[in-house]
């Protein structure tokens, strides 16, 4: 790859950390580059997709979202051609087989798993927004392709910056081989940090540096001393104190009179999103020109086009375009797909000015902004209210700042009267945002590690999680040099390996000859059973040996293994150690002498009567006559007539087999240390494994046909389908039902509030829920009693929807009386139509079934639904 003509293509010049990253892809190694929104770290995952393309190779760029996927499919097309680029995602499938290929990381895990051909020739995976592998639902995927990818690939990892990425990259290497980390913490464009107050006694809003000379600013902090603090905050904001949030109208317009739009306006809240879009409105605020609007126009209905007109009625097209049009628009996952992709362009474009967005903005897509305002410090999780960390601060102001555009981006928090001035200091000055991990045994998890490897290297793999190592970061490396030396072992192992006979043999001759006592090798046993025994008194003849020639013996013992060995007073009073290797033969005793009492073999007297009786033996005696000589062949004719002393690399083949059993030797000690560590993740697996045995989806380490389905559903209710499947629940329903039924899966009610009550198209289904309530009852016992979190209670308050929508009605009809947003159902209706497809692909499901769940997948894609799934034809 020449990286002259790839860095051609770009309007600024490599900075040091991207030449750095460029050296690390070129060098064979993996690479994790950990660097600020906006710095540039994608075109390191670019040049390793033009790299793996202009060597002949594949690779694959995953993402955490199908938005980000489909844009940056967009732009490896517009790169690199259409025929050479494809997509993969639950929405779309745009050819696959391209070489380089754009996928969410799911779609990659579950084809890891598959062990799909589709990976042959894969060089390099690019995994963007990997430090969303510490998600709570999703976060786990990662680290699954990071430890089961195949060993072949490198890996580009890009993240956020965090302040473990030196620790992460470690994890990586010790799983992966050679990872280099590229941390950049400088930004492209500086970021300055603002604080704006509203004050009753002033005509202007304070807009104020945060830091002056590095330090919180004494005047900031000044100003916030007048306000309220603590409880009664609250009672004095109604009684009109002096200080006060600023509103949503006078921002924008202190922004644009300071030349600091466009902007991103963060508000935690979907519905105060489009609230502040109508504020702007209401109060006839306008920020765009007459050929801006009809460029905004012109984008809008294109990315609309093939939305129906009732559809669009029913998401009020025309108020959305309105607020568009003057330079204002929302951006949150209660929108549908096409209303986003126009936000997104027109923001892109400089032509919408103001985006007031959901935090989900904050994540991968490519909009940077000049300022970025955030409303509250603080945000409702559906629970609570929690407080924002440094790294979510961190990714929010990240997109203040557009490179090549501006010299300076502006990061702007509001007063608060419940956040006082020093704690908004403080987190803006904070660096510390560890990346951690969510990774835990599922059950699909468990039965492809089941199904793939045998016990002990699925655990294994389970010690290799980031979740283990930063538990017990020895363990990781424990693991890795087992899994290292137990390669070794096997290279030397058949680096030995003789096709003329067995070298193991050979040498353990060898050494017997060595050690002045050769033995045919059977008569080890003999020699050892003849010490056996021997009894304390006994006089044996050594031939030639370690005392040259009688000794009395004084203790039999019995070693680890079965050896033998005797422990024998010479003449001269020097105490021996024996063994079958000092007899050529199974030696008799020449005679007896009883031992003196009280036994003491380590005191001088008694050793002195011992030796004074073994000397009158030997005069009272004669040497016996030992018969025919048993010694067999001599040493040089054993070894000669041995099969592998004629084989020309016998020397090699000795060396891998001492070098095999010193690693041998390296792998028991490394199994002691492991076994020794807190297993925390390998228990819990055993847990789920023993959750699994007791519902019939492993039977030993074997899955069952069950357990071969559980293994193909991937699903954080994954085995509650399989259970429902079991149980037939979705059998001899027709597709509208099959849709409404599996919605229940799929389906998670936001917030606390009531549940609105079930509605089911007939008393049939009506007891199908009821035996699904009863059924996860008794799967949440189960897993209380193995002490494994709950699977979550499936929810029937989308069933009429996908019903309805299933069975053809328009999507007023559908949503008109419901408490749901456009985006929200089609978020719903797309997850439903995945799970529905992952039914209709399973061969062990009835037939009529699996037909039922592949009709309602379709014919709930269609509208808005199909409409939300294109990619551009521009991309």
């Amino acid at each position: 790859m020449n990286r002259e003509d790839f860095a051609a293509g770009y309007e600024f010049q490599l900075d040091d950390f991207q030449v750095r990253a460029l050296d690390a892809i070129d060098a064979g190694q993996s690479v994790l580059v950990a660097a600020p929104t906006g710095s540039g770290k994608t075109l390191v995952a670019e040049y390793a997709v033009a790299k793996a393309l202009d060597e002949g190779h594949k690779a694959f760029y995953t993402t955490p979202l199908k938005a980000l996927s489909n844009q940056k499919y967009g732009d490896l097309v517009r790169r690199h051609g259409r025929n050479r680029v494809g997509l993969l995602t639950g929405d779309n499938a745009i050819n696959g087989d391209a070489p380089a290929v754009v996928m969410t990381t799911e779609v990659l895990r579950n084809m890891i798993y598959a062990g799909s051909p589709a990976l042959d020739g894969l060089r390099y995976v690019v995994l963007d927004e990997v430090h969303y592998l510490q998600d709570q639902y999703r976060g786990p995927v990662w680290e699954e392709v990071i430890i089961h990818a195949p060993p072949t690939l490198d890996l580009v990892c890009l993240s956020a910056t965090v302040s473990n990425a030196e620790e992460f990259a470690e994890w990586i290497e010790t799983v992966r081989g050679t990872t280099t980390a590229i941390i950049e913490e400088r930004r492209p464009v500086e970021l300055n940090h603002l604080y704006l107050v509203g004050d009753r006694d002033s005509e202007q809003l304070h807009l104020l540096p945060t830091f002056v000379d590095g330090r919180p600013n004494p005047e900031a902090a000044r100003l916030d001393s007048r306000s309220v603090r603590g409880p009664q905050a609250a009672r004095y904001a109604r009684a009109r104190g002096r200080l006060h949030t600023p509103r949503r109208t006078d921002v924008v317009e202190r922004l644009d009179d300071e030349n600091m739009l466009p902007a991103i306006y963060f508000i935690f809240s979907r519905a105060a999103c489009d609230d502040a879009v109508r504020q702007c409105l209401d109060a006839g605020l306008r920020l765009t020109t007459a050929e801006e609007r009809q460029a905004i126009r012109a984008i809008a209905e294109a990315k609309v086009e093939t939305i129906a007109d009732a559809d669009l009625r029913v998401l009020e097209y025309t108020r959305w375009l309105t607020g568009l049009e003057a330079g204002f628009a929302a951006h949150h996952a209660g929108m549908v797909p096409p209303f986003k992709e126009a936000v997104e362009a027109c923001f892109s474009a400089g032509l919408v000015k103001v985006v007031f967005a959901t935090e989900t903005l904050a994540l991968g897509i490519n909009m940077p902004a000049r300022s970025v305002v955030i409303e509250k410090l603080s945000k409702f999780t559906g629970e609570r209210h929690e407080f924002l960390t440094p790294g979510e601060y961190t990714q929010l102001t990240g997109r203040a700042g557009r490179r090549g555009i501006d010299d300076v981006g502006y990061a702007v928090v509001l007063w608060s009267p419940f956040v006082p001035f020093d704690q908004v200091a403080g987190l803006a000055s904070t660096r510390t945002y560890a990346l951690s991990s969510s990774f835990r045994p599922t059950y699909n998890m468990a039965c492809n590690l089941v199904r793939r490897y045998p016990a002990d290297t699925a655990h294994h793999l389970l010690n290799l999680s980031f979740a283990q190592y930063r538990a017990d970061r020895d363990i990781v490396k424990l693991e890795t040099q087992l899994e290292r030396s137990a390669r070794m072992v096997a290279q030397y192992r058949a680096e030995a390996e003789c096709e003329l006979g067995d070298v193991a043999e050979y040498r353990r001759l060898l050494r017997e000859v060595e050690a002045g006592g050769p033995l045919r090798a059977p008569a080890r046993a003999e020699v050892s059973e003849s010490l056996a025994r021997r009894r304390p008194g006994d006089i044996l003849l050594l031939p030639g040996g370690k005392s040259g020639g009688r000794v009395a013996v004084l203790s039999v013992s019995t070693r680890r293994g079965g050896d033998v060995k005797l422990t024998a007073l010479t003449p001269e009073r020097r105490r021996i150690s024996l063994t079958a290797r000092d007899f050529p033969a199974p030696p008799s005793p020449a005679g007896h002498i009883d031992l003196p009492t009280p036994y003491a073999p380590h005191n001088h007297a008694f050793q002195r009567q011992v030796a004074s009786a073994l000397a009158a033996a030997a005069l009272r005696t004669e040497t016996p006559d030992r018969g025919p000589d048993r010694r067999g062949p001599e040493p040089a004719s054993i070894l000669e007539q041995h099969p592998s002393a004629r084989c020309p690399d016998l020397a090699r083949h000795l060396r891998a087999l001492e070098r095999a059993e010193r690693t041998e030797k390296d792998v028991r000690r490394l199994e002691r240390r492991i076994r020794g560590r807190t297993e925390s993740l390998a228990r819990q697996f055993d847990r789920v494994l023993r959750v699994l045995g007791a519902w019939g989806y492993v039977d030993g380490w074997s899955l069952t046909d069950t357990g071969e389905q559980l293994s193909r559903i991937y699903h954080e209710c994954d085995l509650l389908i399989s259970e429902a499947l079991r149980a037939g629940l979705l059998d001899d329903l027709d597709p509208a039902a099959v849709a409404g039924f599996a919605s229940c899966f799929v389906y998670e009610a936001r917030g606390t509030g009531p549940a609105p009550a079930a509605w089911f198209p007939s008393a049939k289904v009506k007891r199908r829920w009821t035996d699904l309530e009863r059924l996860v009852r008794d799967l949440n016992d189960a897993e209380e009693e193995a002490g494994l979190p709950l699977t979550r209670s499936p929810d029937c308050g989308f069933f009429a929807l996908a019903y309805g929508w299933a069975a053809g009605e328009e999507l007023a009809e559908v949503i008109a009386d419901e408490d749901m947003t456009g985006g929200d159902f089609v978020r719903n209706v797309k997850q439903l139509i995945d799970l529905l497809r992952q039914i209709g692909d399973l061969q062990s499901v009835e037939a009529a079934t699996a037909k039922s769940a592949r009709d309602a997948a379709d014919r709930l894609y269609r509208g808005v639904v199909a409409a939300s799934s294109v990619v551009a034809a521009d991309s």
